[in-house]
């Protein structure tokens, strides 16, 4: 394979269903690794240089971030799944269509984000009940990377719209050329200029931004795949609205995720400092723990939507099959190294012994959880990937709100004592466990119902959508 054809959209509906999984799969990870280091590395730099206040500072500014962007970000997943689906089918003026629409829909997004964002940092804070001594930080990191917020928002929806043309390799590139100029400037600005907590926001949303321009750079240069001007930027209602109808349940996911992460953090915050500075190691653990799960159900839906477009139930099946397997596999590889290794990793963040000891203890509990998330992020992916991604959406309500958060005060309530008058830190480990067993039960249940057949067979018929409607 020359240096050119890597940078390239790739055809997922030809060759073995495994190999191409990989071959998309393998370079998302070390993209999804690498965005994953940009919290990761806020979180060390801040906890090594200032100190475990502002580490707790960088944690607990997480779920108000998440929960903000979670719906934009969800425009990202549309995108992916209509742009697989049109360049399977070979279509190239609805994949045009399809891209001008992304990219006007990213740039409205990004002025919401940034004004909404802002307006809501202290109030969410407040509500929060953050801790006094770390409010300040929260509330400057949340601002600024509000503020900054478009390189976000338009690196993830580009990423998703050269993802659903198969071309992993290229969003690589540009995620680790930002996280390498991430790592520096997050050094400079807090152990060079004492910047503290606003240091790392200020670096990461400068990398964030250079990755969203060379991401659109490289979009421009594929102009034999599809066409771009201006009257394929103008929104077209039917094609907005089927982007919006696909991406919208996936940003509630992500929303009801970050929602119960809320609720839970005030649960946390209730424990102490020492409690959430740990469980914010543990995030940052788990963040990375979660990848390849997270990039196999994000695979399949590429792959499924391309495969759908085709016409090609068939392969879908297959890659199913042997996408499971390797997840299942690299699963079970993580939960060992994280069960074995676990002091080693967490002495990255903190030297504080007790700290490391009451994390590696919490992360012991969730780890045979991982072994489900992988089921239910790859029925999920394929799920979301043939156009059904309400189903997605109803089982993550119902294990993040229905389950997880009362189960984390259940648990809280059931454990206090004089040492934890706000309930046991293993509360909230034992609680995500539970979640994520019942997800991959739910998953597997309605999988073999079959609604995403039927949404798939109608994608494959041309029946989902005239992506020519105009306003």
């Amino acid at each position: 394979m020359s240096i050119r054809s890597l940078f390239s959209a790739k055809d997922m509906t030809e060759g073995p269903p495994w190999q191409r999984i990989c071959e998309f799969a393998v370079p998302m990870l070390l993209g999804n690794i690498a965005q994953q280091l940009y919290n990761t590395v806020d979180s060390i730099v801040v906890g090594k240089y200032v100190g475990d206040n502002a580490l707790a500072a960088v944690g607990s500014s997480g779920p108000v971030l998440n929960l903000m962007l979670a719906i934009f970000v969800g425009v990202s997943t549309g995108a992916g799944i209509v742009i697989s689906q049109r360049y399977g089918a070979g279509d190239r003026e609805g994949l045009s269509r399809a891209i001008g629409n992304c990219l006007s829909l990213a740039a409205i997004v990004s002025l919401i984000g940034m004004i909404l964002g802002v307006a809501i940092t202290r109030p969410m804070l407040t509500l929060l009940d953050t801790d006094p001594a770390i409010f300040e930080w929260c509330a400057d990191y949340l601002t600024i990377f509000f503020l900054g917020s478009a390189g976000f928002i338009f690196y993830n929806i580009l990423a998703g719209i050269l993802r659903g043309m198969g071309d992993s390799v290229s969003a690589l590139f540009f995620l680790v050329l930002a996280t390498l100029l991430n790592i520096a400037l997050d050094i400079w600005f807090v152990a060079g200029f004492g910047m503290g907590v606003p240091g790392v926001a200020l670096a990461t949303i400068m990398a964030q931004g250079i990755s969203a321009i060379l991401c659109l750079f490289k979009l421009m240069r594929m102009r034999d795949v599809f066409d771009l001007n201006f009257k394929m930027l103008r929104l077209r209602k039917d094609t907005a609205l089927h982007i919006l109808k696909l991406g919208v349940p996936s940003g509630i996911t992500q929303g009801i995720m970050s929602m119960a992460m809320v609720v839970v953090q005030s649960l946390t915050n209730s424990m102490g400092t020492m409690v959430v500075a740990a469980n914010v190691i543990i995030m940052r653990v788990d963040g990375f723990a979660m990848m390849p799960n997270m990039t196999f159900g994000q695979t399949m839906s590429v792959y499924t939507g391309q495969n759908v477009g085709a016409g090609r139930m068939d392969r879908v099946e297959l890659g199913l099959k042997q996408g499971l397997k390797m997840a299942l596999g690299l699963s079970a590889t993580i939960t060992t190294i994280l069960l074995l290794f676990g002091h080693v990793l967490f002495n990255i963040f903190t030297t504080t012994p007790e700290l490391v000891d009451l994390a590696v203890r919490m992360m012991r509990i969730m780890a045979a959880g991982y072994l489900c998330v992988a089921v239910t992020q790859i029925l999920g992916g394929v799920m979301r990937g043939s156009g059904d991604t309400v189903t997605p959406m109803w089982i993550t309500m119902f294990t993040t709100v229905a389950l997880r958060v009362p189960v984390a005060y259940l648990l809280a309530f059931l454990t206090r004592s004089d040492a934890f008058p706000h309930g046991h830190p293993y509360a909230l480990s034992c609680s995500l466990l539970i979640a994520w067993v019942m997800g991959a039960v739910c998953s597997w249940f309605f999988f073999r119902r079959g609604k995403w057949r039927k949404t798939a067979m109608k994608a494959s018929a041309g029946d989902n959508v005239d992506l020519l409607g105009d306003v």
